[in-house]
């Protein structure tokens, strides 16, 4: 663990370095990829200067344990031993979550598309609140949040969004999100106050870059047409929306929100990248399928993964079994004791088959 631990400080100091150089600084991509990597390797990088700060006093309590001649500072000095060794082995439990492989994917913005399912109007309902309760949960986050294609109900409901969510390692906190989110509550519309079970989709994808996933403009088809809804005096009367197909998969994605083509293409292209990424890695994963179902969240949509009570002000993880009595907290973007939560299992369950492994 040490060799590791001291070329993560030797590539922190490359990248400090780099960071500063005219050639990184006039090429804004890749100074954005250095600069996520080094934020990623200071979290290590600090933790480590306090583990071995911790060892060196360690080592002159042990020294004054040993050498001392006086009883009550040798007392004293055993006490702050025990302290600074409960002290050394948190963070020693912490360097080594910090060093689990991390998923390639997790510095990635997301592309978060969700869609009404069982329940009609009510889950248009409850899926225009979803994208408002991520959408509080990134302003939290200083997250940049963009509906990049919205489908509404006729009861101001959605069937469809489409989301790009960019920020600091917003994969990696979204990324259990995924699967069949299940809301209890008694529908506006429904007069006998029975309590209805709807249901909507959550899919969260790595936005792709170019450099991800190649694709051969002779694989697609490009439709332009009338951009349809509410809206200015584009609406019906300029081809500013458009149809993207790619052949090989019969991946659609249409993009209207923009009076420009050019924009509405350039959206759907970033949808299209996600999806196709996606399409190869479950492809690249068939063969691990019994580990795939073991990890619960890596984007089996058909699995309810979180029932949301209204009723009761309750939501519950059925994945880790932890349940809050606080639905309003929640759903104004109080996500973070689940994901949190979330995070935390996977680590630990990682560690287990690393151990194993060794």
């Amino acid at each position: 663990m040490l060799d590791k631990l001291e070329q993560i400080v030797s590539r922190y100091e490359e990248l400090t370095q780099e960071l500063s150089s005219p050639e990184l600084l006039s090429n804004p991509s890749a100074y954005g990829k250095a600069a996520k990597q080094h934020r990623t390797l200071e979290e290590v990088v600090k933790k480590y200067q306090v583990w071995k700060s911790l060892n060196a006093e360690l080592a002159g309590a042990r020294e004054l344990m040993d050498t001392s001649d006086d009883e009550e500072m040798r007392e004293m000095a055993r006490l702050e031993f025990e302290s600074l060794q409960t002290r050394i082995d948190d963070a020693d439990r912490e360097l080594k979550l910090l060093l689990i492989p991390t998923d390639p994917n997790d510095e990635k913005n997301v592309i978060l598309e969700i869609r009404a399912g069982t329940g009609g109007d009510e889950a248009t309902l409850f899926a225009a609140e979803m994208v408002r309760m991520y959408s509080r949960y990134a302003e939290k986050q200083r997250w940049r949040f963009e509906v990049l294609e919205a489908s509404e109900s006729g009861i101001g409901g959605l069937k469809e969004a489409i989301v790009l969510i960019e920020g600091d390692k917003v994969y990696s906190k979204l990324k259990h999100e995924s699967g069949v989110h299940r809301v209890q509550r008694v529908p506006q519309t429904e007069a006998s106050g029975r309590i209805h079970t709807s249901a909507i989709t959550v899919a969260v994808l790595p936005e792709a870059e170019e450099v991800d996933v190649k694709i051969d403009p002779k694989d697609l088809r490009i439709d332009t047409f009338c951009s349809s809804g509410p809206g200015g005096q584009s609406v019906n009367t300029t081809y500013s929306a458009v149809r993207i197909t790619h052949l090989p998969t019969n991946t659609v994605v249409s993009m209207q929100d923009e009076k420009s083509q050019i924009k509405n293409r350039d959206k759907a292209m970033r949808v299209l990248r996600a999806r196709l990424q996606e399409f190869e890695e479950q492809k690249q994963h068939e063969a691990l399928a019994s580990e795939r179902r073991s990890m619960v969240g890596s984007g089996d949509r058909s699995e309810k993964i979180r029932t949301y009570n209204f009723k009761e002000n309750r939501v519950s993880d059925h994945r880790i079994g932890l349940t809050i009595h606080q639905l309003d907290l929640v759903m104004e973007g109080g996500l973070d004791p689940f994901i949190d939560a979330l995070v935390a299992h996977y680590q630990a369950e990682k560690l287990k088959t690393d151990a194993v492994a060794a």
